[in-house]
């Protein structure tokens, strides 16, 4: 029995069991013809015949679309000079992907006068939210349907048995324990062991990286040319931003680089333990903060060390096309003028340790730091400034004394002590 009369669905379709699925759930409950699209965000699956498996499911279209170069230029790079990580751990590999995902559907929606977008999240987790903000900002008349929502199917072996009636090319292999999510940022992995936090979680979860203590007995180094806080080359040749992260990938990968496992608060309001692998994505970040202690002033790296928090909930939360992150982006796109040079990391087992870096627009001088310059600063002048920085201190001890004939830090009176 149909729910309601839909006349075009545009579905994001991974071509995995559950996709695969909505493909004529959606077509048996709504009754209408359903678009696929599938996003490559680097997530390394053979994508060669994904179209034709969405038509052989029940799908009108399939459209396939190269998202990497705008993944890592338009979300990737703009997180990475905001500073933003999520509770201090997480740097929202699988976040700022969802929004893309869901933009794509909308722009092929909107070419194929859809009525309708649908997903294959669970009503669980972040990545429903993250996917249903972005149809809100980007067009509210399109009605969002989420089959794990709505249908009774509760299992692997319900989807294998819909799939198997409905005729729907899938090979039902075992599945794994993990709950997976891969692109050319990171690799997440959650469930299995991983739902007790107290276990260590097994070597053969990992599929990116080696393990530290496996990793290279020699360390390996790298220098990375930012320009205005974007990554341009590495050991002194250029690259686009699709091969740079990728060479990234393989060197962090390489030396066990990049491996995060945090307990993490969920929109939702639960907790979930998740460990993350974000090889290339880890050496940015440190190189892009390096460069950013030398060339930003110290009022402006504080204030935008505060503002990376809330950029990094705003990304987590799925509030990519709000107003908020794009007056944030403002601020950062303004403060990474000057962040421009090289920046040079030794890799070791696991570590990614500074190791030099340089700028034309570096605020650091030796001659002005150095102690005997007396024509850039005074040492004499250090008595009025910390005269006058701690004048309410000075107040408040004047007024305590006062009133109580002493400091409230006075050192109090040992001699009233008894000794045992």
């Amino acid at each position: 029995m149909a729910k309601q009369k839909i006349g075009k669905v545009v579905l994001a379709y991974s071509g995995g069991l559950d996709t695969s699925i909505i493909v004529p759930w959606l077509k048996e409950n709504y009754d209408c013809e359903v678009i696929c699209v599938c996003a490559n965000i680097g997530q390394g699956d053979d994508l060669s015949g994904i179209e034709a498996k969405a038509i052989a499911s029940g799908a009108s279209k399939c459209y396939v679309q190269d998202l990497r170069e705008e993944f890592i230029v338009n979300y990737i790079y703009p997180t990475i000079q905001a500073g933003a990580v999520y509770e201090r751990k997480y740097l929202l590999g699988t976040s700022f992907a969802r929004p893309l995902i869901a933009k794509a559907q909308v722009e092929i929606a909107e070419m194929e006068g859809a009525d309708a977008v649908a997903h294959g999240c669970t009503g669980k987790g972040n990545d429903q939210v993250r996917f249903e903000l972005t149809y809100q900002a980007l067009n509210p008349k399109l009605r969002v349907i989420a089959p794990w929502r709505e249908w009774t199917i509760r299992s692997r072996e319900d989807a294998i048995a819909y799939a198997q009636k409905h005729n729907v090319p899938v090979t039902a292999t075992l599945k794994s324990i993990y709950s997976r999510d891969w692109n050319i940022w990171h690799l997440s992995h959650e469930g299995g062991i991983l739902e007790d936090p107290w276990q260590e979680p097994e070597p053969a979860m990992y599929q990116l990286t080696v393990a530290p203590e496996q990793a290279p007995d020699e360390p390996e180094y790298v220098e990375i040319e930012f320009d205005k806080g974007a990554p341009r080359k590495i050991n002194g040749r250029a690259m686009g931003a699709i091969e740079l992260l990728t060479t990234l990938n393989q060197l962090g990968a390489k030396h066990g680089i990049g491996r995060v496992d945090l307990v993490e608060n969920r929109l939702v309001g639960m907790k979930s333990h998740g460990v993350y692998e974000t090889p290339g994505g880890t050496i940015l970040v440190h190189a892009h903060d390096a460069l950013e202690e030398l060339c930003l002033d110290r009022e402006t790296l504080h204030y935008k060390q505060q503002i990376a928090l809330k950029y990094a909930d705003l990304v987590y939360n799925g509030q990519w096309f709000t107003p908020l992150r794009e007056a944030l982006d403002a601020f950062v796109r303004e403060t990474q003028k000057t962040v421009t040079g090289t920046v040079r990391l030794k890799l070791y087992k696991g570590n990614v340790i500074l190791v030099g870096r340089k700028s034309p627009y570096s605020l650091y001088r030796e001659d002005y730091a150095t102690f005997g310059q007396e024509d850039v600063y005074n040492q004499k002048d250090a008595e009025g400034f910390i005269r006058l920085f701690g004048l309410p201190l000075k107040v408040r001890a004047l007024m305590e004394i006062e009133r109580h004939g002493k400091s409230a830090y006075a050192a109090p009176d040992y001699s009233k002590f008894k000794r045992d």
